[in-house]
């Protein structure tokens, strides 16, 4: 029997341009147990007896047999359907409260007066209704929860999003008198939670129901089961549960009293297919309001793209100091500033420097990390004035500084880095460690922990090369330095040229200096690794210092030609 049955109750989320008024809806419930298989089977003896002329068919079978067991109803919007029990609410003047409670009085009154009442069994709540706004979705029996091979409860969210106007005209105004320090509730309970944490529901609902009653006692409220339930907002979505047969086995609804009754539920769309020609003419609409949108924005943009002057290379970077770790002490802020090599400049508003807010560090695995996501942007050209082909192009240098904040006021300085701007364009993370000046002695740590300070920099380019150095071999012996951590940077890097251009659609041969520029990025991914071999180098030779004398002179020396 389960295989005769459809047992996907879920919702169905549909799209539409057309307004929500045009929604129609067939629903049809026919009971098929208990008392329908019996009048379906008395039926049957009656007709063969009326066959042998045995007995006529209008002493046995009765018209109103036919309407209890089995009823299809085709619904709108919003459109009203009384059950039983509102018709008999509503028919006397003291049960009205409200105007809508007036208004379905006066319905009520001209359906009993005309007899022109289509329905039943089946009927709706509409979005103004009383069990929409107050009633939780719980306590009605959905069609989907009387499924015995599929019974499901109502998530946490459905609860809330049904409550959520139930709630809110019950809240209270907060009473003076509490001290605001019991506000924040720091150990708050199961129930606290979810009550108090509410998910604001704009749609709008409507709900079908039907009184599923044995026949004659129509009217009692246990007796209702919701069978479709519709929600949509203005946006044209609409969410339909359980969704459209559309071919498929009916949904089967079981009663919970003592009968065990089973129902069978049908949903289909009914609403008024669109006609070909109006159909066409709403497409041509919408085209020419996309164009007529299109043409207004590309007012608002314009036709000319910005360019760089010839001979021009601009770059532009937005980055971010993502976080920064393995430093002594917390309450960490970072300075920075940008240094142009020669042939670079810089707009005449643009800030070459900036300082992060301060930042509290907290414990990921063993290290201490402070998250900055301080972001910055900069923008430079680039203009090369001697056409040399050996010279390598410097690219722009960000210096930094991490310092740390007592509770005096006072800042220590934690390290010293810089970053070097990429020359390949795209994104790019980048963790750069840092160092600082060390004194020996331990007066030096005396006075950085209780009076702050420590030795700093006169020259903050002193961390990779001087600008105002112009020898050949640069010394630090003697200069004693301790690492201390890193600091990570999120790097977006754009690169814009005419010369791009020439050489992709006029298929010209590029001026020589951005011969040059086009070599960039291979270049500097060249200096990269001459720069990193370098270190390397300089690690192998200190360790081979260590080892004895017959095992080095085994060893041959490490050598590079560079043509770069």
């Amino acid at each position: 029997m389960a295989e005769i049955w459809n047992t996907d109750t879920g919702e169905a989320v549909f799209r539409s341009r057309d307004a929500v008024k045009n929604l129609r809806i067939k629903v049809r419930i026919e009971r098929v147990t208990s008392t329908a298989a019996f009048a379906q089977h008395l039926q049957k003896q009656v007709l063969s007896r009326q066959e042998r002329g045995d007995i006529e068919l209008e002493t046995l079978t009765s018209q109103g047999q036919k309407g209890d067991n089995e009823e299809e109803v085709e619904v709108g919007w919003q459109e009203k359907l009384f059950s039983q029990y509102e018709m008999e609410l509503y028919q006397s003047d003291g049960a009205c409260q409200t105007p809508l409670d007036r208004q379905y009085h006066t319905e009520v009154k001209a359906l009993s007066r005309t007899k022109s009442r289509k329905n039943q069994r089946i009927f709706t709540y509409t979005d103004h209704d009383r069990y929409t706004s107050c009633r939780p979705l719980h306590q009605a029996r959905d069609s989907s929860d009387l499924l015995i091979a599929n019974k499901s409860q109502p998530t946490f969210l459905a609860e809330r999003m049904a409550s959520v106007r139930h709630r809110r005209q019950e809240r209270r105004t907060m009473d003076c008198s509490v001290p605001k320090t019991k506000i924040i509730n720091y150990e708050p309970t199961e129930e606290f939670v979810k009550n108090s944490h509410v998910v604001n529901n704009t749609m709008q609902t409507m709900h079908i129901m039907a009184d599923l009653s044995s026949p004659g006692k129509l009217g009692q409220k246990e007796n209702e089961c919701l069978l479709v339930t519709i929600k949509t907002d203005g946006t044209g979505t609409v969410i339909i549960k359980p969704d459209f047969n559309k071919g498929k086995e009916p949904y089967r609804i079981v009663t919970d009293c003592q009968r065990k009754e089973v129902w069978r539920l049908t949903i289909e769309n009914v609403s008024t297919a669109m006609k070909p020609e109006e159909q066409e003419r709403e497409i041509s609409m919408y085209k020419d309001l996309y164009v007529r949108h299109k043409e207004y924005l590309n007012s608002l943009v314009g036709q000319d793209f910005e360019m760089p002057p010839l001979g021009i290379l601009r770059y532009v970077m937005n980055g971010e100091i993502i976080s920064a770790k393995g430093f002594e002490y917390d309450n960490l802020y970072i300075h920075f500033f940008m240094e142009l090599p020669n042939n670079w400049s810089s707009l005449p508003f643009q800030s070459l420097s900036g300082v992060t807010q301060t930042c509290r560090s907290k414990t990921l695995g063993k290290e201490n990390v402070s998250f900055f996501s301080f972001p910055f942007s900069f923008e430079a050209f680039y203009m090369c004035e001697k056409e040399s082909e050996e010279s390598v192009p410097q690219w722009p240098v960000l210096y930094f500084r991490v310092l740390s904040l007592d509770s005096w006021q006072r800042y220590r300085t934690e390290g010293y880095g810089y970053l070097l701007f990429p020359a390949i364009p795209g994104k790019h993370t980048v963790s750069c460690h840092t160092w600082r000046p060390l004194q020996i002695g331990a007066v030096s740590s005396l006075r950085r922990f209780f009076i702050g300070g420590s030795p700093e920099l006169e020259d903050h380019s002193y961390v990779r090369i001087p600008g105002t150095f112009k020898g050949e071999r640069l010394s630090r012996f003697g200069f004693r330095t301790e690492t201390t951590g890193s600091v990570t940077f999120n790097l977006h890097c754009i690169q814009q040229s005419r010369a791009f251009v020439d050489a992709s659609v006029m298929k010209k041969r590029r001026q020589k200096v951005f011969d040059h520029l086009g070599g960039f990025s291979q270049q500097g991914a060249v200096c990269t690794i001459l720069e990193a071999f370098q270190r390397a180098r300089k690690k192998m030779q200190d360790a081979r210092e260590g080892l004895p004398r017959d095992l080095i002179n085994t060893t041959s020396p490490l050598t590079i030609q560079s043509n770069a």
